[in-house]
């Protein structure tokens, strides 16, 4: 039994040594691979129920929205947080008043680009009674612009416009649609 034991640690012995020889220094290839695998994980993540949060900029609440549920993903090339819905939005002006309300099915939040992407179902009213509907819109929360390349369809309390593509302010004080259908009163 003692001369088991004795081979049995010299068979290890030579094992551990075997390995320690064989674990040299990585070629600049093998570097190059493990240090891509490394920038591509995930830095942090983290995961929110009943998700009611207000950006504030300067000392003024800016914006306000609530979800169901926000996953923030952190990594080396992106920042987001994705918010399932209902989504709703709330943009305020200067003063504190809600000027503009917003509803969504989802949504993704930016920081490090200030923009907000509303998908399925979106519908913007302002304080002004102007209507926007469409089923994707990006918002610069940043320079206060709202966009879409898809249908959308705006009703002022004067008119109704539908088209392609679009661009304007927050508002929708100000904006441009292409591909325009619709009736439009003129005095």
């Amino acid at each position: 039994m003692e001369q088991f034991k004795t081979t049995l640690i010299l068979f290890i012995s030579c094992l551990v040594l075997l390995g320690f020889s064989s674990c040299g220094e990585l070629s600049d290839s093998q570097t190059q691979r493990v240090k891509e695998a490394l920038s591509d994980t995930l830095l942090s993540s983290t995961e929110t129920w009943d998700v009611d949060m207000e950006l504030i900029e300067k000392g003024q609440k800016k914006v306000r929205i609530r979800g169901s549920y926000a996953a923030t993903y952190t990594m080396e090339e992106m920042n987001e947080t994705r918010i399932s819905g209902p989504v709703f939005v709330q943009v305020f002006d200067s003063t504190g008043t809600v000027e503009t309300r917003v509803t969504a099915n989802r949504a993704v939040y930016q920081p490090d680009e200030s923009i907000f992407q509303l998908h399925g179902d979106v519908k913007v009213r302002t304080i002004t009674n102007r209507r926007l509907r469409s089923e994707y819109l990006k918002w610069n929360s940043g320079d206060n612009r709202v966009s879409t390349p898809q249908f959308v369809i705006i009703t002022t309390p004067s008119d109704s416009i539908a088209g392609n593509g679009f661009e304007g302010t927050t508002d929708l004080s100000e904006y441009t649609i292409r591909e325009v259908t619709g009736q439009v009163t003129v005095d």
